[in-house]
């Protein structure tokens, strides 16, 4: 059993002041695998501080120097990749051959963009040629909350830490309690890069306790949160109070639009894409919309594809998907399973209970619904889970009604060979982002939505302009 009690407080592992016991659940096995301790408010008050009293120091710091530290700490990172990707194994079900690549990947890659990014980036700079005394100066925010989840563990923390570093923020990070291991190894990472005492904090808690603590704190400028949209509202009404700077990366229910001259491979691509992570992604293609004159032969191979995701131990090595993180994550998803049976959609692979061969673990049946219309709870609903509705339709301006018919608006994708149609439809679809016949995004891109999916943009340019007040100088005197 590891035991991980302190939190990163002003430079040094600190005792909590008002910490409670709290047990970390292996979901493949659902044994305790750790304790760890949730913060109260004297310890969130302390981590605070100290991201305080560093703020006007760290601020005054040339993004030179900020942009080495991110530098040393990417160094480190290629030293401690196993450890973060065992930590994520145990902590959230992710299988370990695809933590090692995906889960540990993404944080690295992040830190590599912001690196990129920053060194082409002008802090300060004139307004115009007709205004040589008028200056543009962006500066930190200031300190800064970081509230991350818990399916893409590194990935977030890193898409924050990254851009509040070299934005000049000094910050409290408050990772999710059910994936706390990684982030304290990520901690020893901060401090062995170099980072000045008070410029990093990590305060466990849940949201309930030290989230909203942070949210509502008076001495914190700005929150940056990624989770349910349900705890999105809470944390902005809470930060309202003062006027804090809120960033919001949120729930979805993304459309993966196949047309009848997608390529062969649009379906498989679209439903492991969905399996992916177990299903427990804001951004996953969890409703393909399918044109009728090819859905009835897409429905016989998404199901197929379904049938051969194996599932299994999050410990062994290999090409699987593992639990879902915890007991009530399996216990919401079985009940949305279930929904979708009950209001008629056809289940044509998977459904509820463990798969064959498991008794224990909070492990789910890679499961495709066909004939699905968008009225449906499984349309409507994030499920999280490795649960794929399938819907037909007619036209493309169907394809889009159906499609934009969500609160939600995170990841939208498109499959057509038509370039001209592909590009009606990323302008037409209500998302923060799209992505067309299985392209992914480049490295820098935005990551965020719109509507109910948040606000704000994570990576790159627009990761950091997130972190930074505008300050607009007139008679500025030229070198």
């Amino acid at each position: 059993m590891i035991e991980k009690r302190e939190f990163y407080i002003n430079g040094q592992w600190t005792a909590p002041a008002q910490g409670r016991d709290h047990q970390v659940i292996d979901p493949s096995t659902e044994e305790p695998c750790a304790v760890i301790s949730l913060g109260g408010q004297a310890d969130t008050d302390a981590a605070v501080a100290a991201a305080r009293a560093a703020l006007p120091g760290w601020m005054a710091t040339s993004p030179a120097e900020r942009i080495a530290l991110v530098e040393r700490l990417i160094e480190i990172y290629k030293t401690r990749g196993e450890d973060l990707a065992q930590a994520m194994a145990t902590e959230m079900g992710a299988p370990i051959d695809m933590a090692r690549t995906q889960q540990v990947g993404a944080g690295i890659g992040h830190l590599k963009n912001f690196v990129r990014a920053a060194k082409a980036f002008e802090f300060d700079r004139p307004l115009g040629d007709h205004a040589p005394n008028d200056r543009i100066i962006r500066e930190a925010v200031g300190v800064a909350a970081l509230i991350t989840p818990w399916n893409w563990p590194m990935n977030q923390i890193t898409l924050k830490v990254g851009a509040a570093a070299v934005a000049g923020c000094t910050m409290v990070l408050k990772p999710s309690e059910e994936s706390p291991l990684d982030a304290m190894i990520f901690a020893e990472m901060m401090h062995e890069a170099g980072f000045p005492p008070g410029v990093f904090n990590l305060v466990n808690g849940d949201g309930a306790g030290v989230g909203t603590q942070l949210s509502g704190h008076p001495d914190v400028d700005m929150v940056s949160f990624t989770g349910s949209t349900r705890a999105g509202t809470a944390i902005s009404k809470n930060a309202a109070e003062a006027l804090k700077k809120v960033h919001l990366e949120l729930g979805g229910k993304g459309a993966n639009v196949i047309f009848e001259d997608a390529d062969e491979k649009a379906v498989k691509r679209g439903v492991l894409h969905m399996m992916n992570n177990t299903g427990q992604s804001c951004n996953a293609p969890s409703r393909m919309l399918v044109q009728k004159g090819i859905y009835d032969q897409a429905v016989e191979t998404a199901a197929e594809v379904a049938r051969k995701v194996s599932v299994g131990n999050a410990h062994d090595e290999g090409r699987h998907i593992g639990p879902v993180v915890n007991e009530t994550q399996w216990n919401k998803i079985q009940d949305l399973i279930q929904k979708g049976i009950d209001e008629g959609a056809r289940l044509v692979a998977g459904g509820t209970g463990r798969p064959e061969g498991f008794n224990k673990g909070f492990f789910v049946k890679p499961t495709v619904f066909a004939d699905v219309n968008n009225q449906m709870t499984i349309a409507r609903e994030e499920i999280f889970g490795p649960v794929l509705a399938m819907i037909p339709f007619e036209t493309e301006q169907d394809a889009i009604e159906i499609a934009n018919d969500t609160p939600y608006g995170l990841t939208n994708y498109v499959q057509t060979a038509d370039g001209e149609r592909a590009n009606r439809m990323a302008r037409a679809l209500r998302s923060g982002m799209v992505e067309m016949n299985g392209q992914s995004r480049a490295a820098g891109s935005p990551f965020g939505g719109m509507k109910q999916s948040g606000n704000g943009r994570e990576g790159g340019v627009f990761g950091i302009e997130d972190f930074l007040e505008v300050k607009a100088v007139s008679g500025w005197t030229p070198a």
